[in-house]
């Protein structure tokens, strides 16, 4: 079957949605076209309002389908996925199905976690009484392969967050009866992760062959609809499993497209990024005397050993590795996880429910095994893994050790680029003008077989028109004592000036309560901060209103989509360089400098680069924005790195002038069409 013309493919697409033809997105679909069919690898700059779902959609929905090699979609959030799936993927099938004749199947693949498992509902499990032990995972902290909430958290729903427990179960038990999906995301309103967990299991959990409700499964059948589709839709989070060394949980597949990469090496990062307490020990331990009846001597003694070696071990990194009386401890940790391992062998003759306890007791110890397995071994030494001491605020928590890869770009060329196309694309790509560090902290240039090209297709934005840089040069630096009073001040005027209307982007909590604070002290219009509710609902209200101003910290710098006149200012308090004590960017810092390279700017400049480039972002979303982004640092303008940094932001029209940018906020909230 030969491939149908990409130009004429996009345009049918683009009407069938009720779309406009954009330069940028036709760029971008034939690059895509061409990547896939040269079988190489493409990172695509694409900016926001390009359509470049479209763009990457329609030539790898016609490519899978023409040459019958499978391709993987991966998205960084929900909600894009929910677009993809729901939305824009119907649509292209249904235009290349016309100028094919092939309709491509199209599949959506999460992790095992994400549907309910009939079993366990069905009595085949015992009640979780461990909640915080199995919604995450002990080796990662994160539920493993769940794709990340929307931007501002997860928002379960007003159910969630007024019904018990009990009253959740209930009803998922009832939806049980009704779904064809057993997909966490079709329940409307959602309920919390404690009672999603009564009806859900791992995929180390699951009885696998010996379940009784097998041929019920659901997500045995997401995966079999998976290996059976032309092109599968997954998140990074998956990715990560398969970056991280399990490359089956995704389907055979030639082609792999991420959505929204420049999260990629990050999420990658914390899939593989192992920890371990005393608690954690302690719960593990308990399920397994509950539920597997075995011998947990040594355990125990492991458990009191490492608790109380934590408790003297500085916080911070451990670059020589384990103590020796620490090291003694995790020993007697693997010792003990590995003699209940293989005590909790599978037994044939269990009861349902007795197998199904006995499985998730022994899931939860293998991983257990295998973090103290991993604190053993080389990987400090050999410069591949960073370890360090952490513990936690407020101190509810006991200390942990926690163990991360230094460089996962060899990691994510090997499990996931190697010997398939690849097309790679966000917003955010170009850093300080160029691919090269995008391209080798996904290990681009790991991959000698497969050539790489980067593509800018620019922005359908008219940045210089639409909105304004206001860089305060005349504030003083900022300092570790928090947000100063001059920059205090001037926050002020700014937000007085735009009559509310600000997204404030601040690098610590304390700096945005306190900016919040002295807002509600001098002005009349409402001020919402991070912390006074969940964050889906801060943003719904500050979109909701125009004179509404809210402030926040790392959470609202990506993802937040609040076109129009609700969102005429964005303020940036300093340059968001990752912390001096941040374990896994110091020593990937000192790699860097060790190798004769800069290391501040390899991994400092361009971790800052890239978060400007998304907090610059929050303010032009349509054609029809208008508005400042005001930076109070001034050493974006005085310092040697600025120009690198600026070069990785919005093209928008620049000033060091107070006056000239409070009179533009002044134009827009009196309601003037344009800034001049």
């Amino acid at each position: 079957m030969g491939a149908p013309d990409t130009d004429a493919l996009l345009a049918d697409a683009v009407a069938a949605l009720g779309g406009t033809p954009r330069e940028g997105q036709q760029r971008m679909a034939r690059a895509v076209a061409e990547a896939l069919e040269e079988e190489r690898h493409l990172l695509v700059q694409a900016g926001t309002g390009t359509g470049k779902s479209l763009a990457y959609l329609v030539p790898t929905l016609a490519h899978a389908v023409t040459t019958g090699r499978r391709a993987v979609v991966s998205t960084a959030t929900l909600a894009l996925q929910r677009q993809v799936l729901v939305h824009d993927a119907p649509r292209v099938a249904e235009v290349v199905a016309a100028r094919t004749g092939a309709r491509p199947d199209v599949a959506l693949l999460k992790g095992w976690h994400n549907y309910l498992c009939r079993h366990k509902v069905a009595g085949g499990y015992p009640v979780d009484e461990e909640p915080g032990l199995f919604t995450v995972s002990a080796a990662t902290g994160v539920d493993p392969a769940a794709p990340p909430p929307p931007a501002g958290g997860a928002d379960p729903g007003p159910a969630a967050g007024r019904s018990t427990l009990a009253e959740q179960v209930l009803r998922l038990r009832e939806w049980a009866e009704e779904t064809t999906t057993g997909d966490r995301d079709d329940l409307v309103p959602g309920v919390s992760e404690r009672a999603w967990r009564q009806v859900s299991v791992t995929k180390m959990e699951c009885l696998g062959g010996r379940c009784p409700m097998l041929s019920e499964c659901f997500p045995e059948a997401a995966r079999q609809a998976a290996r059976d589709a032309d092109v599968v839709v997954t998140n990074h989070a998956m990715l990560g499993i398969a970056a991280s060394g399990s490359p089956n949980v995704l389907p055979e597949h030639d082609v792999l497209v991420v959505d929204e990469a420049h999260e990629l090496a990050d999420r990658v990062t914390a899939q593989a990024t192992g920890e371990l307490s005393a608690g954690v020990v302690e719960r593990t331990a308990r399920l397994a005397r509950r539920h597997a009846g075995v011998n947990l001597d040594t355990l125990d003694a492991a458990a009191a050993a490492l608790r109380a070696r934590l408790e003297v071990v500085p916080e911070g990194r451990l670059p020589d590795g384990l103590p020796a009386e620490l090291r003694d401890a995790v020993v007697l940790v693997e010792a003990g996880a590995r003699e209940a391992v293989s005590a909790m062998k599978p037994d044939a003759g269990a009861q349902s429910e007795e197998a199904g306890a006995r499985a998730m007791a022994r899931s939860a110890m293998v991983v257990l095994l295998e973090v103290a397995e991993r604190l053993l071994g080389d990987g400090v030494a050999q410069r591949r893994d960073v370890l360090w001491c952490e513990r936690p605020r407020g101190g509810l928590e006991q200390p942990r050790l926690r163990l991360a890869p230094l460089d996962v770009a060899g990691s994510v060329a090997t499990n996931l680029l190697a010997g398939r196309a690849a097309v790679l694309t966000s917003a955010t790509l170009t850093l300080g003008g160029t691919f090269d560090a995008m391209a080798r902290s996904l290990g681009l240039t790991l991959d000698g077989e497969t050539p790489w090209q980067g593509l800018d297709v620019g922005s359908p934005f008219d940045y210089p028109r639409q909105g304004i840089l206001y860089i305060a040069r005349h504030l003083p630096q900022p300092g570790r004592d928090g947000t100063s009073e001059q920059a205090l001040a001037e926050l002020v005027e700014l937000v007085r000036a735009a009559g509310g209307a600000t997204l404030g982007l601040f690098s610590s909590r304390r700096a945005a309560e306190a900016a919040a604070e002295r807002l509600r002290e001098e002005l009349d219009t409402p001020v919402l901060c991070q912390g006074d509710d969940q964050l889906p609902t801060l943003v719904r209200a500050f979109a909701a209103d125009e004179a509404t101003s809210l402030m926040g910290t790392l959470s609202l710098w990506q993802g937040v989509d609040v076109p129009g006149p609700t969102c005429r200012l964005v303020v940036i308090d300093r340059i968001p360089f990752p912390r001096p004590d941040d374990p896994v960017r110091s020593a990937r810092s000192e790699v860097v400098a060790a190798a004769g390279g800069n290391g501040f700017m390899t991994v400092a400049a361009t971790h800052a680069a890239l978060l400007l480039a998304q907090g610059a972002g929050r303010l032009v979303r349509t054609t029809a924005d208008r508005g400042v982004v005001a930076v109070l640092d001034p050493r974006l303008a005085t310092a040697r790195y600025g120009t690198f940094l600026t070069r990785s932001m919005p093209p928008l029209w620049r000033t060091h002038d107070g006056e000239v940018t409070r009179a533009a906020l002044r134009r827009l909230s009196a309601g003037a069409p344009a800034l001049a």
